[in-house]
């Protein structure tokens, strides 16, 4: 009874305390994630009031986060929108990958952490932010702009190839070797291409198995189908979050749209439970030795995530303004990174405090990108355009051959 009570009591006041912390980031209007790493820091081991009775409890509870946050995710895109962008934007993508995912990998190895540990720092650093990228593009009233399309592109292809590198980095950390990890790469290949292919051809007939008008039964049926499929994932090496990811993709249409209503509270809840939890695996005092390595790739992955928006934007048409929007609108890193750096804790004890400091940093560093990149860039301009080194030498009069000289006027 004394613990039930105590687990109460510290779930009471974790839960109150979220929603204060995610009451002030509306109020300042950043996003709150950054807020809740604090909150698990604060209430982690070396933290200001460690846990006890609750620490099991919030784990679950961030496993069923993450299954949340790739089922909503899923159910953002239909297979033939994923398809389409899989055929248009896979250049874009591939730059994306080349220009985020080396910086992170290359520092791994300079660390000397391994080459597993460079495959997790590489998501780290390569994945953007969907939740934070889309709050900010609603708050600056950018939805409608040219370049709009161009970054949810980017997203698309992103959060597509993560159901092959999750199953890629389960199976590295898991210690498969060569083999194992080949066959868990092409399990997760063909399950993507299958589940695109049914979600195609019979997408309503699923949806409307899966469909109910009565909401309790189409939130049980929903949430049931997708642990059950999420744990069938894991136990085949494929990852839980895959999965999900799968489940929302072959839902379609009005039992999609039904379903982002009725499961948007409880993904809003289990993910601030995950980052929480994230922030309690993390030892505060880890964080200091990472900081410096953190800024750095800060510094050189938002540079690189502008280059990348800026190429996807050019290839579409779009003039240089919108190329910085479109660059400094991807900069930002969140919910995904901190998945990556979780399924990766075991492989290096510095990297979850680095992923955290990493997170930390890019979550305020993208909104500010967004918002100032374009108007500072524009600014710089002018100031060379009025700048004496650039005015246009005055022109002197050229005498021709044999001509009386120039008489000044």
């Amino acid at each position: 009874m004394h613990e039930t009570t105590v687990l109460l009591i510290e779930l009471g006041a974790v839960i109150l305390g979220l929603g204060l912390v995610g009451r002030l980031a509306g109020r300042i209007g950043l996003s709150p994630i950054p807020l809740y790493l604090l909150a698990g820091l604060a209430f982690g081991k070396g933290g200001l009031f460690p846990l006890t009775a609750s620490e099991e409890f919030i784990s679950v509870g961030s496993e069923i986060g993450v299954i949340l946050l790739l089922l909503l995710l899923g159910l953002e895109y239909s297979a033939s929108e994923l398809v389409t962008s899989l055929k248009t934007q896979y250049p874009s993508g591939i730059v994306d990958f080349l220009l985020n995912a080396l910086p992170g990998a290359v520092a791994a190895l300079l660390m000397g952490w391994g080459p597993v540990a460079a495959v997790a720092l590489a998501g780290v650093t390569w994945i953007s932010s969907s939740g934070v990228i889309a709050k900010v593009l609603t708050d600056l009233g950018r939805l409608g702009n040219r370049e709009t399309p161009v970054i949810l592109g980017v997203l698309v292809m992103e959060d597509l190839s993560m159901a092959v590198y999750l199953p890629l980095l389960t199976a590295l950390v898991a210690g498969l070797g060569l083999a194992g990890t080949s066959v868990a790469l092409l399990v997760a290949i063909g399950t993507v291409g299958i589940v695109l292919f049914v979600a195609l051809r019979h997408g309503r007939l699923i949806s409307r198995a899966v469909s109910s008008d009565v909401p309790e039964m189409l939130l049980l049926v929903v949430l049931g189908l997708t642990l059950l499929v999420a744990g069938l994932a894991q136990k085949l090496q494929v990852s839980a979050a895959v999965g999900a990811f799968l489940v929302g993709i072959a839902l379609s249409g009005e039992t999609a749209k039904n379903a982002r209503s009725l499961l948007s509270p409880l993904r809003d809840l289990f993910a601030a439970v995950f980052f929480v939890f994230f922030g309690l695996s993390t030892v505060p005092a880890d964080i200091v030795p990472v900081i410096v390595p953190a800024l750095i790739l800060a510094a050189v992955t938002t540079v690189t995530k502008i280059a990348t928006g800026s190429y996807a934007a050019h290839r579409a048409g779009v003039a240089l303004p919108g190329r910085l929007r479109a660059g400094a609108g991807l900069a930002a890193r969140g919910e995904f990174s901190i998945v990556i750096a979780g399924l990766a804790a075991g492989v290096d004890h510095r990297l979850v405090p680095l992923a955290t400091a990493y997170v930390l940093i890019m979550v305020i560093v993208g909104p500010v990108a967004a918002r100032w990149t374009e108007p500072a860039v524009r600014r710089f301009r002018r100031l060379l355009a009025r700048s004496p080194s650039s005015a246009t030498p005055e022109a002197v009069p050229q005498q021709t051959e044999g001509a009386p000289p120039a008489v000044p006027r």
